[in-house]
């Protein structure tokens, strides 16, 4: 084989190379690295990042550490699994290659588990100003402009400029939007008046707009009802069937109404990207790769795409499976199991989502969770939903940290890590 990527040795058996590191592309690694088969897994960054938790970054509930795991702590004893940092920069079917910044590696299997982006449905100025969080590193941004914002607050007397600057926008009734409204909801109620008794909270807002009929649409309507009333009793002003139109950092215009705001966060929507080499008709809707049963892609030889990344049809789905850990996980171990199963002569077995529910937490106390035969609101959804992903996390010191985080910020009301860390660049000579 051609092996251009330097120091990766010639496969005895196949090369599986795998590009991203989330849930889908780190579970098919771990699963694959008990095979015979030769895995290069490549990512833009040398860590997993755990999602699900950014929001608490955000709001400095965890340190960015907590939830952030090396993929060469991962792999430290499997002699078959190589990792690069790399960018993905074209596939060429034909040859089963891939072109990456720092060179290019064949492939016998290519598994596409790059998941999705941000979409600001080409709102150019929001784009520019907004703030996302689909990484650790945007998260810290989210957590540094909110305290800086504050700290400016502080040095001015012009009740319109100090306004703007406290009120808080959030983008998106989604998971995300509520456990970010939420979390900030609570710092404004329980811990930014001690840091900063100078400032008048009453006039900071936190605005919470969904374009949907009501939030979290994805879960039950009992789900989506209590999680209304827990952000209504924290205060946060929660408009359904409104959609922000444009942005300019200073002001969030919406139809016949302004706010003036200096922070918006945008949890509004997701979409992947188009990979060069791959042809146009292999993309559904989102720019989501359409596969089979199978998570192959169609029309391609050789090529999975999982996870955010992938559009699967299936009865229960007939626009596609929902954009969650889940259905990446599942997928990853069905393909893991298929791929040994074709190499045994036996024929693969169709991948079908198994939803194991949904959860989402407002606030202290306040969760909602939509299990396969009940649904959970309050102390109990908030306690399944703390277990649930605690036991997700990597690694044993990570959850240790991530539950002493908790037990702290519980019984003391406050979190330890409102720190304004930013990288400093080098000067010029």
């Amino acid at each position: 084989m051609n092996n251009i990527i330097g120091n990766i040795p010639t496969p005895k058996f196949k090369r599986i190379i795998i590009i991203g590191g989330g849930f889908a592309g780190l579970k098919l690694a771990r699963n694959l690295a008990k095979t015979k088969y030769q895995i290069v897994l490549i990512d833009k960054n040398n860590f997993h990042q755990f999602q699900p938790l950014f929001y608490q970054v955000a709001t400095a509930g965890l340190e960015p550490s907590a939830i952030s795991f090396p993929f060469r702590r991962v792999f430290q004893d499997k002699k078959n699994v190589h990792f690069r940092i790399a960018r993905l920069q074209e596939i060429d079917p034909d040859k089963k290659m891939i072109h990456t910044n720092i060179g290019n590696l064949e492939y016998d299997y290519l598994m596409i588990c790059t998941g999705a982006d941000t979409n600001y449905f080409g709102l150019k100025n929001i784009e520019k100003h907004a703030l996302a969080m689909k990484s650790t590193g945007e998260a810290l941004t989210i957590r540094n402009t909110i305290l800086e914002n504050f700290e400016k607050a502080l040095n001015t007397s012009d009740k319109t400029k100090a306004e703007a600057l406290l009120n808080i926008v959030i983008v998106g009734g989604g998971p995300t939007g509520v456990e970010l409204a939420g979390a900030i909801a609570e710092m404004k109620k329980y811990v930014l008046p001690k840091d900063y008794p100078e400032l008048d909270f009453d006039l900071m807002k936190i605005y919470l707009f969904e374009a949907a009929p009501r939030i979290l649409a994805a879960m039950s309507e009992f789900s989506s009802k209590k999680s209304m009333d827990y952000l209504q009793k924290l205060n946060v002003v929660v408009n359904t069937h409104a959609s922000v139109k444009d942005f300019d950092g200073n002001t969030v215009y919406l139809d016949g109404k302004t706010i003036p705001a200096k922070t918006l966060l945008w949890a509004a929507g997701i979409s992947s990207w188009k990979i060069p080499g791959l042809p146009p008709e292999i993309y559904g809707h989102g720019n989501r790769i359409i596969v089979n049963r199978f998570n192959e892609v169609v029309g391609l030889k050789d090529i999975y795409a999982l996870g955010d990344s992938a559009y699967m049809e299936e009865d229960a789905y007939p626009k596609g499976h929902p954009q969650v850990a889940q259905v990446a996980l599942q997928q990853a171990s069905n393909l893991e199991q298929n791929l040994q199963r074709i190499d045994k002569n036996k024929p693969p077995k169709p991948f079908h989502y198994k939803d194991l529910g949904s959860l989402a937490t407002i606030g202290r106390n306040l969760a909602v969770a939509d299990l396969p035969f009940i649904h959970l609101k309050g102390f109990i959804a908030w306690v399944t939903w703390l277990l649930v992903h605690l036991m997700s996390i990597l690694g044993v010191k990570n959850r240790l940290f991530i539950f002493i985080n908790w037990a702290w910020n519980y019984t003391t009301y406050d979190q330890t890590l409102r720190l304004l860390l930013k990288p400093k660049g080098k000067k010029s000579s």
